[in-house]
């Protein structure tokens, strides 16, 4: 009669069952999920939640149009600047984030991960690059949003504006190979030397695509936030899978 009762009373109040969903996964994740990324990649994934939540809430305010006062006003701004030297700068930095550069230089990094036999980091580079296009696509369908006027007769994608594929492929791409790379070297001044190297070119990147006007920095935002989100899920992946099949001595 008792367990009866409780199974009643159980079923009466839902929010039980969210409770102990919960509690359970918390557990989990403090025992078994955090101990196995370590503190830096654990503080990582938090913070790709707390990007995940941003991503939701910036996509929502380009959903209802409320950011396009800023983004206009912002293109205004960076237009100001325009000079024919600085045109052929930001030109030539947004090829190096275009899907064709990125398939060449792809390709070429495989292949250098092939003879010096980086098995993982060629898992991790395919496994990022073409969860990232993914990702790109899903997103541009989803949200269809039209592209700004663009600026100095430049050439207008035929793909969507929201998010920025630029800025998501080249954050992906060239962070899964500073991580590749730093993760094999020795010496703190080499490793921040490449994180501050792929850090402002992909900055870069994304102001060529602002600047050029093919793109709204709400467009470049959102593809940085929903890049970074995708790169923690794939390194905290990783680390799962290498702690659970580590051999044991």
């Amino acid at each position: 009669m008792t367990k009866h009762r409780s199974k009643n009373l159980f079923k009466g109040k839902p929010y039980n069952v969210i409770a102990r969903f919960a509690d359970n996964a918390l557990r989990y994740l403090l025992r078994q999920f955090f101990p196995a990324l370590g503190l830096l990649l654990s503080l990582g994934l938090i913070a790709a939640a707390c990007a995940l939540f941003l991503l939701y809430g910036l996509a929502e305010e380009v959903y209802e149009g409320d950011t396009r006062w800023f983004d206009e006003s912002a293109l205004e701004f960076i237009n100001r600047f325009a000079s024919p030297r600085l045109t052929s700068f930001m030109r030539a930095v947004t090829y190096l984030g275009s899907a064709t550069f990125l398939t060449v230089a792809g390709v070429c990094a495989v292949l250098a991960f092939v003879l010096g036999r980086w098995r993982r980091a060629i898992i991790i580079f395919l496994v990022t690059m073409v969860g990232a296009a993914l990702l790109n696509i899903m997103l541009k369908l989803m949200f269809r949003r039209e592209r700004p006027e663009p600026f100095f007769d430049t050439p207008l994608p035929e793909s969507y504006s929201f998010p920025s594929g630029h800025a998501l492929l080249s954050f992906c791409f060239y962070g899964v190979i500073a991580a590749v790379v730093t993760a094999r070297i020795e010496g703190i001044k080499w490793r921040a030397c490449i994180w501050a190297g792929v850090a402002l070119l992909v900055t870069l990147i994304g102001l060529s695509r602002i600047y050029l006007g093919v793109h709204y920095p709400s467009d470049v935002a959102a593809g940085y936030v929903a890049g970074f989100i995708w790169v923690m899920m794939v390194a905290s992946a990783d680390r799962v899978m290498e702690a659970r099949f580590r051999p044991k001595t």
